[in-house]
């Protein structure tokens, strides 16, 4: 059941972050938006991972529920903060 609401918020939720590395954005399976303004991205692998407001790679307990903007419920699945950390930082890294 837990898994079906997940399946349909995840496809029902069209979204798309402006602040988002386009490593995270392609390496995402799917980009849900929040009230609160942060940023689940979840991986192919069904792992998710949460972007802060501020566009910062942030932790998640496990079985969070989280409200999307259009009002429906998701629950956290696999803190993935250091994975969407250096995908968000991919571009940004300085030297070279």
């Amino acid at each position: 059941m837990l898994k079906k609401l997940l399946m349909v918020v995840a496809m029902s939720a069209v979204t798309a972050t402006a602040f988002a590395s386009d490593a995270a954005r392609a390496e995402a399976k799917q980009v849900i938006d929040l009230k609160d303004g942060s940023t689940v991205y979840i991986f192919k692998d069904g792992k998710m991972g949460m972007e802060n407001k501020y566009g910062r790679a942030t932790r998640m307990k496990k079985d969070t529920v989280m409200e999307t903007k259009d009002g429906q419920k998701i629950i956290m699945h696999g803190d993935e903060v250091m994975r969407l950390d250096s995908l968000l930082n991919k571009d940004h890294s300085g030297g070279g």
